[in-house]
This record gives structure tokens, sequence and C-alpha cells, in this order.
């Protein structure tokens, strides 16, 4: 692809939202994004950049985004810098066709859409299994592990205490739903 093609199909995408900063360079900003594409100083290269959360926020997922980019990704990649967590797409001009070059640009609009929350789901139920697994060794059932649950609530120990108990009860509705969904997975 050459700046020209770049240019075209970004207008074809983007219309007016589409900003030539230098002749190697292009900005898309609309209220939901901010996509930079940028060529090498040799112009043999294109970078598609989004940014997609703070890095510090990113920080718990880290080996999980490292995954990603191995396993489901594709030709897309998570990347760091300047503290922020950024969708990355990178190519050689001379072998990059606009079909490839827009999805690219859509599997990036993509990350930035489902953001973090398919790692913080995966997350909280790592952390689901680990209480599970604690809980089997402990000889437990679900309702015992429910009850405990509970009196952390209570407590304070888990959740804030100002909650009220219409509030607690939907949280322990969810923890149980989770309990009965993971329970018969989880080996002690």
């Amino acid at each position: 692809m050459n700046p020209e093609e770049i240019s075209n199909t970004l207008k074809d995408l983007f219309g007016e939202n589409v900003e030539t900063p230098a002749p190697t360079s292009w900005q898309v900003q609309t209220s939901k994004f901010r996509l930079l594409v940028l060529l090498s100083d040799d112009g043999s290269w294109l970078r598609i950049l989004l940014p997609l959360a703070d890095a510090q926020e990113a920080e718990p997922f880290f080996d999980k985004l490292l995954e990603a980019n191995f396993d489901t990704t594709l030709e897309t990649r998570y990347a760091i810098h300047q503290n922020v967590l950024w969708g990355v797409f990178q190519h050689n001009c001379a072998t990059l066709v606009a079909p490839d070059f827009s999805a690219a640009i859509a599997r990036l609009l993509a990350l930035q859409e489902r953001g973090l929350s398919d790692f913080f789901g995966g997350l909280i139920e790592s952390r689901i299994r680990q209480i599970i697994k604690a809980a089997k060794m402990q000889g437990q059932s679900i309702e015992t592990t429910l009850q405990t649950l509970d009196r952390f609530y209570a407590e304070g120990l888990m959740g804030e205490m100002e909650l009220g108990r219409e509030s607690r009860e939907q949280t322990l509705t969810a923890w149980r739903n989770q309990l009965e969904r993971l329970w018969p997975l989880v080996e002690p």
C-alpha cells in the first residue's frame, strides 16, 4: 500500500474524521476512539495504533494479554508504551492490500470495544475456582461455602459493610450461580 491508498481506504471507512498531520501519518478521531496510522521513515512499514487502556489498569492482566497475542488476536497485538495499553498492527507496505488493512482496523476496533472486560471475567473466574478448590479441600459443600461468603459480606471482610440486605442478596445470588456452574469442574 502506498500513502494514497492508505488515505483513500481511511476516507472510505471514516469519511471526514480522517486527518493527515504529516505525509506519512493519519489520525482518525471520533467520540469513541483515536486511531493512528504511521509509516516508517523509509515508508516500507505501516503501523496502526489504538489506545485501549491505562497500563496500570491492565497490569493484572498482562499474562492473559500475552496469551491473547499468541492465541486470539491474529495479526493485531497488545503492547505497552508510555503507560498505555495499545492495540497494534504492523505490516510491510509492499505486501499489504486494502482489504487486509481494513480488516486489521476492524480487529483493533473490536479489541478497543471489548476493553479489559474479557480479561477481568477470566480473572474473576480463576479466583472463584481457587475459592472452590480451597472449600473442597476443607470438605465444604456449596451451601457451607455460601454461608461463609455471606458471613464475610456481613462482617465487611468482602464488599462494603454499608451495602443493604438487598444488595448483599444480589451479590450472594451471583456467587451461588458461579459456584453451581464451576463446582463440578474444579478438582481439589
